[in-house]
C-alpha cells in the first residue's frame, strides 16, 4: 500500500517479538514509485543476488508508551550477512573504510591485517555490539564452525567478528540491552538466499534516516561489457542524515516536505545530523583486498547522492567483500588467485555507488511510521508526496 498521510498512527499494539530472516520483500519499492536510478539491477535488485550470500534477521518490536529502562519499549534488531552462506567457512577477501568514525565496526583491524572476512557481517544497535560479538562466537563453538584464517587446527581457533552498529535509543530502550544471544542465533540460523525484507527490519528496526523513518535497504547492479556476468550488491543500515538535506534523484525532496511536519512529538534531536550509516558492499568479481577498499570507499559517494555530508555525529563505516577466490584462505600450500586490473575496474565503482544510492531510497520508501519509548513518533517519508516532488522536477518515471 503506498502511503498517502504524513501522520498515520499506530495500529494496536506490537508483537513481542517478530523474528523474520528473508522475508518476501515489501512492494512498492523506490522503482515502484517512479524513483529514476542508473544502472541495471540483477534479479532481485538485492545483496543477494551475489551468488551464495545470506541475509538474516531478528526483529524486536514490544510495548508502548513511556520508557521503563529493562522493560520498553523495544524497537531493535539483528542483521547478519553471510558472504558465502551459513555453511561454508571459506573466508572472503575483504577492505573497509571510514568515512566518519563516530561508531564502531568491530574486526576491522584483522581486516586491514590479513585481507580476508571471516564469518558474517552482522549489524545492530549501539549498546548491543558486545552481545552480538561474544554471541557469535559461541555460535562458532557449538556449530564446530571455525573461520578460515584463525583455524589453529582441529577444534582449536580464535574469532575476531565483524559487529557493526548505528544509535537506535529515540525509538528504542537502548539501555535495557533487549538484544540476546538466542537472537543473534536466529539471525545466523535463519539466513537465507533470496528476496530480503526492507525498512523496520532487523537492525534497522528502530533507525531513523533523513528525518524519516530509515532502516535496512538493498540493491544491487548486473555489470555489462567486459565485466558481464559479474555482480554488485550493497545492503544499509541507514540511520543518518537531516530532513532538509535528503535528495532523491537529484530532487531536494527533504526541503519540500515542510519542516512542521513532526519528526516526533516533543522533540527536536533527530534534527541534527547525529545518525551513522552502515553499508555492506559484495561482488563475485575476482578483485584483492586492496581493490575491495578502494571499492568500499565508494559507497561514500553513493550516500552523498542522497544528500549525505557526514556529520561529526555519523559513524559511516562501510566493508566489502568479494567472494570469489575460494579457499584463498587456505592455511597451507600456495595459491593461485585471479584478479581484475585496476583499469578494470571503474564499472565495479559505478555499480557500488548506483547501489548504495537505492539501498538507501530503498530503505526509506519501505520504511513505515514507529513509535516508540516516550510517544517518540518518526514518520514515514510519504510516497504520495515524493511522487508530487519528483513529478515537478520532471524526474518521476
Amino acid at each position: 500500500m503506498i502511503r498517502t498521510s504524513w501522520n498515520p498512527t499506530l495500529a494496536g499494539v506490537l508483537a513481542a517479538l517478530v523474528s523474520t530472516s528473508l522475508l518476501t520483500a515489501q512492494t512498492p519499492r523506490a522503482r515502484d514509485l517512479g524513483v529514476p536510478f542508473s544502472g541495471t539491477p540483477a534479479k532481485l535488485n538485492a545483496i543477494t543476488d551475489v551468488p551464495g550470500l545470506e541475509v538474516g534477521y531478528s526483529t524486536l518490536i514490544s510495548g508502548q508508551g513511556k520508557l521503563n529502562v529493562g522493560q520498553g519499549p523495544v524497537r531493535t534488531g539483528v542483521t547478519a550477512i553471510w558472504p558465502r552462506g551459513k555453511q561454508s567457512v571459506d573466508s572472503a577477501f575483504s577492505g573497509w573504510y571510514s568515512q566518519n568514525g563516530n561508531g564502531e565496526m568491530t574486526g576491522t583491524t584483522w581486516i586491514d591485517e590479513s585481507g580476508f572476512l571471516d564469518g558474517p557481517v552482522l549489524i545492530t544497535n549501539t549498546h548491543s555490539v558486545g552481545v552480538a560479538r561474544d554471541a557469535y562466537i559461541e555460535w562458532q563453538v557449538r556449530n564446530k564452525h571455525p573461520s578460515g584464517t584463525n583455524n589453529l587446527g582441529g577444534e582449536e581457533f580464535f574469532s575476531l567478528p565483524v559487529v557493526a552498529e548505528t544509535f537506535d535509543g529515540f525509538l528504542n530502550d537502548i539501555n535495557g540491552f533487549h538484544v540476546k544471544p538466542s537472537h543473534v542465533f536466529h539471525a545466523l540460523d535463519t539466513a537465507a538466499s533470496g528476496p530480503v525484507a526492507e525498512g523496520n527490519v532487523g537492525g534497522g528496526t528502530g533507525m531513523i534516516c533523513y528525518g524519516f523513518k530509515g532502516g535496512s535497504g538493498t540493491s544491487s547492479r548486473a555489470l555489462d561489457g567486459p565485466l558481464k556476468g559479474y555482480t554488485v550488491g550493497v545492503f544499509v543500515q541507514c540511520n543518518c542524515g537531516r530532513r532538509p538535506q535528503l535528495q532523491i534523484a537529484g530532487v531536494p525532496v527533504g526541503l519540500k516536505i515542510p519542516e512542521d511536519v513532526p519528526y516526533a512529538k516533543g522533540s527536536s534531536w533527530i534534527q541534527e545530523d547525529v545518525g551513522s550509516i552502515i553499508i555492506v558492499v559484495a561482488t563475485d568479481a575476482p578483485i584483492l583486498p586492496h581493490q575491495l577498499k578502494r571499492l568500499a570507499r565508494r559507497a561514500t559517494m553513493g550516500l552523498a547522492r542522497t544528500g549525505s555530508t557526514s556529520g561529526n555525529g555519523s559513524g559511516d563505516i562501510f566493508v566489502a567483500f568479494s567472494t570469489a577466490n575460494t579457499e584463498a584462505a587456505k592455511s597451507s600450500g600456495l595459491r593461485d588467485l585471479k584478479m581484475l586490473p585496476n583499469d578494470q575496474m571503474n564499472p565495479l565503482f559505478e555499480a557500488t555507488v548506483q547501489a548504495t544510492e537505492e539501498a538507501i531510497v530503498n530503505a526509506l520508501v519501505a520504511a513505515e511510521t514507529m513509535t516508540g519509548v516516550d510517544d517518540h513518533r518518526v514518520i514515514a517519508l510519504p510516497h504520495k508526496r515524493l511522487q508530487e516532488v519528483l513529478k515537478e522536477y520532471n524526474k518521476l518515471q
